[in-house]
């Protein structure tokens, strides 16, 4: 195992670790021997991706809690401390969506994909500050890439994920001084993700998506994973505050075709 890639003895919380994305990254900091807690609002997927991480050789622990919930995640994030120490690397990637133009979002819908993604990563980041191993610490959150590009039938989530970006860049000059490296990772279409399962739910659909991508191709779970390991690494000891795209290239040509999509289509991790 190369040196920069070893995470022996160190904590990774993930929030929304059970499925998707944040799982494939919570299981490649295991598989690198790293103690692992995550937590997500369903029990049951918590506990299959439990199962799946005590494969490797660290510890694993797993939480049920909601990001929104900020009094919850930091008796989480005390209790991660207390069965593993300081932690050294958090990724922030709980996330709501659904397809609809503004006249679509009820009030209430907009403000549940702000509250799941940016009030949700604001309450994990600042209840995580305390406990993290300082210097060293890095923290990942997980955007997307309606942050950079204006998405028709994305309003909520383009506001909300902007707003996750802009936090990166604050926090990274703020907890800088601290020694705590803070940037965001932001993938494009990933298959085998619940998002692309319903945002691409024909073969049209998916085509349609791949020719936005200059590799006129999906991305993999595990190519967002390696830059995760890469970006936590000592070979990334100085880099801060970046938003990262691991997209293809996709977010290069503009918004993705939601147009042909069902409205009625939902995701949440």
């Amino acid at each position: 195992m190369h040196q920069n890639f070893n995470y022996q003895n160190k904590t990774v919380f993930v929030a929304g670790g059970s499925s998707g994305i944040n799982l494939g990254i919570a299981n490649a900091f295991a598989e690198k021997g790293a103690n692992v807690a995550i937590m997500s609002r369903n029990a049951e997927k918590i506990k299959a991706a439990v199962d799946l991480l005590k494969n490797h050789s660290g510890k694993v622990i797993g939480f049920i809690g909601d990001v929104r919930d900020a009094s919850g995640v930091a008796d989480i994030f005390q209790q991660v401390n207390q069965s593993f120490g300081p932690i050294d690397i958090v990724v922030s990637g709980a996330a709501g969506n659904f397809v609809a133009p503004v006249t679509g979002i009820s009030p209430n819908g907009f403000k549940a994909v702000v509250d799941i993604d940016l009030l949700g990563t604001f309450n994990v980041l600042r209840a995580s500050h305390q406990w993290l191993r300082k210097p060293g610490a890095s923290i990942i959150n997980i955007s997307a890439p309606h942050s950079l590009v204006p998405t028709p039938m994305q309003a909520h989530v383009c506001a909300a994920k902007a707003g996750v970006d802009m936090l990166t860049r604050v926090l990274a000059m703020e907890w800088g001084p601290e020694g705590i490296r803070v940037n965001s990772i932001i993938p494009g279409p990933i298959d085998e993700t619940e998002g692309m399962r319903h945002l691409t739910p024909t073969d049209n659909a998916r085509r349609a998506v791949t020719a936005k991508v200059p590799l006129r191709r999906f991305g993999t779970i595990n190519e967002v994973s390696d830059v995760a390991l890469l970006l936590c690494s000592p070979m990334c000891s100085y880099v801060t505050g970046v938003v990262l795209p691991v997209d293809g290239g996709s977010s290069l040509g503009g918004p993705t075709p939601f147009g042909e999509i069902s409205s009625s289509q939902s995701i949440r991790n």
